[in-house]
C-alpha cells in the first residue's frame, strides 16, 4: 500500500510538473507558434500569435500577442495587436464560447470571410478597444475606423460580424453606415431577425453634426423617428437628381420628424444655402409619397438649379391622402417676387394656385422656351389652374435672334386659367389681360400695348389688340382654335402707322413710304411643327393720301 501510494504520489507530482512545464512553455514564444502552427494544420483555420500570457491575479483570462485569425485560403479576419479571451464554464461543451473577447488595435474585416463558412468563436460580450470593422455584406454594411464599444452576445453569423440578435453601443472616428459617412460617432441600438434599431446616433457630418434614431426592417425599410441635422456643408460630385437617387431607390423611407438647420449643399448645377427645412410624418416609395397629416417647413437664402436661382424662397406645405396644400410659397427670382398658394390633388394631379402673383421680374426666356412649352409635363402633373393672377410692372426679354422681343413694365391679371391639360402647357380656359408701358417686336417699337383674351375649349378669342406705334395705333381681333390644327384668324386695322409697319413681323414689304392706313386680314395655322409663313393667307390693303396698294398671300407666297 505505502508503493501504490508512493507511486500515485509521484505520477501526480509528475503530472503537475507537466502541467507548469506546458503552461511555462505556452507562454514563451515557441509555445505560442507550435499552438499556431497546430491549429493552422489541423483545423480549417489558420492562426498567428506572437505571445500568450496569463496571470493569476486574472486566472480566468489569456492573453494573445500580435493575434492575426482566419479561415485556410483568405486573408485573415482579425487582426489585433492584443485579444484578450475570459473563460467561461460553457466551454466545456463548447471550447470556443468564450465570456468575453476583447479586442485591442486592429482590424475586423468580415469581407474576408469564405462564404457559407460561419465565424467559429461566441462570447457573451464582445469588446472592440481602437479597432477598425468592415462588414460589407452584412444586412446593413458599414465599416468604421478606430472603434471603441461592445456587442452583447456576439454570435456572428456568415459574412456578418454583428450577428442576428445583439445589442451594441460604440463609438467610432470614421464610419460609414450604408453609404453615409460620419466622423466622431456615437451609436446605439441592437439588432434582432435582421431588423436593426438605432436608438442613438451622434456624428459630425460633412463638417455639421448630426443625432437621431431610426430602424430599419428586414426587407431595407427605414422608420426614421428623429433626425437633426446641423451646419450641414456637403459638396458632391452628382446632380440633383442622382444626389437623390439613392432614397428612391429604398423600398421605403419613414420620416416621423427631421430638422436641418443652416445647412448649405452644393453640385455641379445646383446648390442651396442657408437652408433651414422641418419635415414630419411623410413616407417616401419610390417615385411616390404617403402622408396623414404631415408637413414640410423651408426656407434658404438662395436656391440654384440650372438657370433656376431663387433668393430667400419660404415654403409650407400640408401633406394628406388626398396631397398637398401649399400654404405659402415666395421668394425672389430674376429681382422680382413671385408668390403663390393652392393645392395640388393626388386623384387628377391637378396644380391648383388659388393666388399667382408676378412683381418686379426682369426675365430673359431660355433660348429653348418654344420646344419646353410643347414638351409634355411629368407624369405627376396633369394639369395647372389658376384661380386668380396678377402681374406687375415685370420686363420679359427674348434674345432669339429669329424674332426677339422686350416688353417693359408688363402688367397683367387673369382669372379661371387653365394653363395646362393632358400634360399639355397651353390657355384652355379663362381671361387674361395684359398691358406694358412698351414693347419692342423685331426691331419696331410700341407704345402701351394691350391685350385682352379668353378661352374654352374650342378656342382662344382676342377681344383686345392694341397699341400706338409712329403716330399711330393699331387694332386687332383674333381666334385661335384649340384643335391640333391651331387654326388663327386674325384682322389687324391701323391708323396714322408706318406703311411698312409688318415688315419687320414676316410680311413682304410695301412700295409706300411713311404714315398710312391698313387692313389685314390674315388665316394661318399654329400647329406644332409646322412653319407659320408656309400656312399664311391673307390680304394686306394700305392707303395714304390717293395711294392705294393691296397684296394677297397665300401659303406665305406673295400673289402677283
Amino acid at each position: 500500500m505505502k508503493f501504490i501510494g508512493k507511486f500515485l504520489f509521484t505520477l501526480l507530482l509528475l503530472l503537475l510538473l507537466l502541467i507548469v512545464v506546458v503552461y511555462v512553455l505556452l507562454q514563451t514564444r515557441w509555445g505560442a507558434g507550435w499552438v499556431s502552427r497546430w491549429i493552422t494544420d489541423n483545423t480549417d483555420y489558420h492562426l498567428s500569435v506572437t505571445k500568450i500570457e496569463h496571470n493569476f491575479s486574472n486566472p480566468s483570462h489569456f492573453i494573445l500577442d500580435d493575434f492575426s485569425f482566419g479561415h485556410d485560403g483568405q486573408p485573415a479576419i482579425v487582426v489585433a495587436k492584443r485579444v484578450d479571451l475570459g473563460l467561461a464554464l460553457t466551454q466545456f461543451s463548447d471550447p470556443l464560447h468564450f465570456d468575453t473577447i476583447t479586442l485591442h488595435e486592429g482590424v475586423l474585416n468580415a469581407a474576408n470571410m469564405a462564404n457559407r463558412i460561419a465565424w467559429p468563436m461566441r462570447a457573451n460580450r464582445l469588446q472592440l478597444n481602437e479597432m477598425a470593422i468592415n462588414s460589407p455584406q452584412s444586412a446593413l454594411p458599414f465599416s468604421a475606423g478606430q472603434v471603441t464599444g461592445g456587442v452583447i452576445p456576439w454570435k456572428p453569423e456568415v459574412g456578418d460580424l454583428l450577428g442576428n440578435n445583439a445589442s451594441f453601443q460604440m463609438s467610432a472616428t470614421t464610419m460609414k453606415l450604408d453609404g453615409v459617412v460620419g466622423n466622431n460617432v456615437l451609436i446605439q441600438g441592437r439588432i434582432a431577425n435582421n431588423q436593426w434599431v438605432f436608438s442613438n446616433v451622434g456624428a459630425d457630418l460633412a463638417r455639421g453634426s448630426m443625432t437621431g434614431s431610426a430602424q430599419r426592417d428586414a426587407q431595407g425599410n427605414w422608420n426614421i423617428a428623429r433626425l437633426r441635422l446641423t451646419d450641414i456643408r456637403l459638396q458632391t460630385d452628382r446632380t440633383l437628381q442622382d444626389f437623390l437617387k439613392p432614397l428612391m431607390a429604398l423600398p421605403s423611407i419613414h420620416i416621423d420628424r427631421m430638422d436641418m438647420t443652416d445647412a448649405r449643399l452644393q453640385g455641379p448645377d445646383w446648390a442651396v444655402t442657408d437652408l433651414d427645412l422641418a419635415l414630419k410624418d411623410f413616407t417616401l416609395r419610390g417615385e411616390d409619397w404617403q402622408s396623414d397629416g404631415g408637413s414640410l417647413s423651408m426656407n434658404a437664402s438662395n436656391f440654384i438649379n440650372g438657370r433656376l436661382e431663387l433668393n430667400d424662397p419660404i415654403l409650407n406645405l400640408s401633406f394628406s391622402p388626398q396631397g398637398i396644400q401649399i400654404t405659402q410659397f415666395s421668394s425672389r427670382w430674376v429681382n422680382g417676387l413671385v408668390r403663390a398658394e393652392g393645392n395640388w390633388a393626388r386623384q387628377n394631379k391637378r396644380l391648383t394656385l388659388d393666388e399667382l402673383m408676378l412683381a418686379g421680374l426682369e426675365y430673359t426666356l431660355p433660348d429653348n422656351w418654344r420646344d419646353r412649352w410643347m414638351q409634355p409635363l411629368p407624369g405627376w402633373l396633369d394639369s395647372v389652374a389658376v384661380t386668380k393672377f396678377s402681374g406687375n410692372r415685370n420686363l420679359v426679354i427674348d434674345i432669339n435672334p429669329d424674332f426677339p422681343f422686350q416688353m417693359t413694365a408688363l402688367d397683367g391679371n387673369g382669372s379661371n386659367l387653365l394653363m395646362a391639360r393632358n400634360h399639355q402647357w397651353g390657355i384652355w380656359s379663362g381671361s387674361l389681360n395684359f398691358n406694358a408701358a412698351e414693347a419692342t417686336f423685331n426691331r419696331t417699337d410700341l407704345r402701351h400695348p394691350s391685350i385682352a383674351l379668353t378661352a374654352d375649349d374650342n378656342q382662344i378669342k382676342v377681344t383686345e389688340l392694341s397699341a400706338f406705334t409712329g403716330t399711330g395705333m393699331v387694332e386687332s381681333l383674333a381666334t385661335l382654335d384649340q384643335a391640333p390644327t391651331r387654326n388663327l384668324a386674325l384682322t389687324l386695322n391701323g391708323r396714322s402707322v408706318p406703311a411698312n409697319l409688318l415688315h419687320n413681323w414676316g410680311w413682304p414689304a410695301v412700295s409706300l413710304e411713311g404714315d398710312a392706313t391698313m387692313q389685314l386680314k390674315l388665316n394661318a395655322s399654329l400647329a406644332a411643327g409646322t412653319p407659320l409663313k408656309s400656312t399664311a393667307n391673307g390680304t394686306l390693303t394700305i392707303n395714304k393720301d390717293q395711294q392705294s396698294v393691296q397684296q394677297t398671300l397665300h401659303n406665305g407666297a406673295l400673289q402677283p
